[in-house]
């Protein structure tokens, strides 16, 4: 309970004896097909929402999904960036056979985009008389590829393709469907930028550049909640990839001006030495106020559900697509405790880089404030939702999710018998977590192939390698991380996909 705030136990145990704790089975849910809500935040980290012990950052909307569902304290992203993460969730396949392995940009807009012949969520739940939308940020395919969002089984579309384009809160213009449709911010407000050279760092004023007037998230969240009402007499799946709180450290002032007020000792990130995304005047506050601003959003959503009285028949699950940014002069992780105790960030494939705080709610069949430490991970999302849809679907040949419905309803479930991640990025890496152990390799580009071994369940941080102690273990897992995958010739693994061509690189 320690990681927990007193406001979030108090709403969990009103939520509990208000709403009961015991599922419905299965077969009782009424002959209406249950819809699907999946809300992905970007760069979300373990520790920042009150239900996972946040305690600076108010978040009252997650807080009461938490109360009212399944928190799921061991679940982990597909990799530990963006686009590789999202593939595994729409594919349902590990890293080491996902078509995506990491971020790459396709010019002249969008990302390396998955192929025609693979089936993604979104197609199955077509299949299945679902109808399908997607609001928010895309990353898997630019406009005019096979990867686009209407090609892989999208019905209706609308936010950001690219995700460098989506580096911008106030964008000159987003997608709708395959159409550009104009914002209302003349000029762009760049994703990336710096102070003016005769600017003034500590005069607030010299920031007002990087301030729009038309804040896409909004125009995302307008859009996803018009989804609700258009398609509240038929099934729907709804995958709401919001781009917050991604940085720019883009946001409101009516968001922003709350936590000012808090008086923080928030010195203003400049980028001086040219590296990050645009400058602020307190980003400990801007990045507080995005995460509440996210939080609100999903306040509307669960609000309007419940208007369409659609909220006993929904599925709603909110997860993360990687840990928090790295990047400490714009996101000060270490004063909010982003990732709490865990070890890495995004881009690590350690816990705080691929651990992601994820909820799951859906009345009468998941037991309000409820938890589980079951292992899992974005692959088994495929399996699970379609299960809950249409249990006598077809999955697609290949995919490494096991659904994960039964510990959902509260049922006994074994537990998973691995769970792979690779990430060719960040120095090339390797993990592999098995019961409570977990093998991980770093800098694997520069020919590193030493294993380091940890006990997940005793030590959390990861701060004792006692590889050296567990051979038998070490050699185990060694060869399952060589048997589980399959090389890449768009993302290959150095040295296991390809020899190491400059080791001091």
């Amino acid at each position: 309970m320690r990681f927990s705030t007193r406001c979030f136990y108090v709403a969990l145990v009103l939520s509990v004896l208000l709403l009961g704790s015991a599922p419905k089975p299965l077969h009782a849910q009424s002959a209406a097909r249950p819809n699907v809500v999946f809300i992905l935040a970007d760069d979300l980290g373990y520790r920042e929402m009150g239900a996972f012990g946040q305690e600076l950052i108010k978040t009252p909307n997650l807080d009461r999904l938490a109360a009212e569902g399944m928190r799921l304290t061991q679940h982990y992203s597909g990799n530990a960036v963006c686009a590789p993460s999202r593939c595994v969730l729409m594919t349902g396949k590990h890293p080491g056979h996902a078509f995506v392995r990491n971020n790459r940009e396709s010019k002249p807009e969008g990302q390396h985009p998955i192929p025609d012949s693979e089936i993604t969520l979104a197609e199955l739940m077509k299949r299945a008389g679902y109808a399908t939308g997607a609001f928010g940020k895309w990353g898997l395919g630019g406009p005019a590829t096979d990867g686009r969002p209407l090609n892989q089984g999208v019905d209706r579309f609308f936010g950001y393709n690219c995700q460098r384009h989506a580096h911008s809160y106030y964008p000159s213009y987003l997608w709708d469907n395959e159409q550009r449709i104009a914002l209302s911010n003349d000029p762009e407000i760049p994703g990336h930028g710096s102070l003016a050279k005769d600017a003034d760092p500590n005069d607030p004023r010299s920031y007002d550049e990087f301030k729009g007037t038309d804040y896409a998230p909004d125009r995302i969240n307008a859009q996803v909640l018009q989804f609700i009402r258009d398609h509240k007499s038929e099934p729907f799946f709804l995958y709401y990839p919001t781009v917050i709180p991604h940085v720019a450290l883009h946001v409101p002032d009516e968001e922003l001006q709350p936590y000012r007020d808090l008086g923080w000792n928030d010195p203003p990130f400049t980028r001086d030495d040219g590296y990050g995304y645009t400058p602020h005047f307190t980003p400990r506050a801007a990045y507080a106020a995005m995460i509440t601003r996210l939080d609100r959003y999903v306040g509307n959503v669960l609000n309007e559900l419940d208007k369409q009285g659609l909220t006993e028949n929904t599925l709603v699950v909110f997860s993360s697509d990687n840990g928090t940014t790295h990047l400490d002069k714009e996101v000060d992780y270490l004063f909010f405790k982003s990732v709490g105790e865990l070890r890495g960030l995004k881009g690590s494939l350690y816990e705080g880089g691929v651990r992601v705080p994820t909820l799951a709610k859906w009345p009468g069949r998941i037991a309000a404030g409820s938890a589980s430490d079951r292992v899992s991970g974005f692959e088994d999302w495929m399996p699970t939702l379609m299960e809950v849809v249409d249990p006598k679907a077809d999955l697609p040949e290949g995919i490494d999710g096991i659904s994960l419905l039964p510990t959902l309803l509260g049922q006994q479930q074994p537990e998973r018998p691995y769970l792979y991640r690779e990430f060719s990025g960040y120095g090339g890496q390797q993990s592999l977590r098995m019961g409570d152990w977990k093998a991980v390799r770093q800098n694997m580009t520069r020919g590193n192939l030493t294993v380091e071994l940890y006990n997940i369940a005793e030590d959390i941080s990861e701060s004792k390698d006692v590889a050296s102690e567990h051979p038998d273990l070490v050699a185990k897992m060694t060869k399952m991380m060589s048997e589980v995958r399959t090389p890449s010739d768009d993302f290959p693994l150095i040295p296991l996909d390809a020899p190491v061509k400059d080791a001091k690189k």
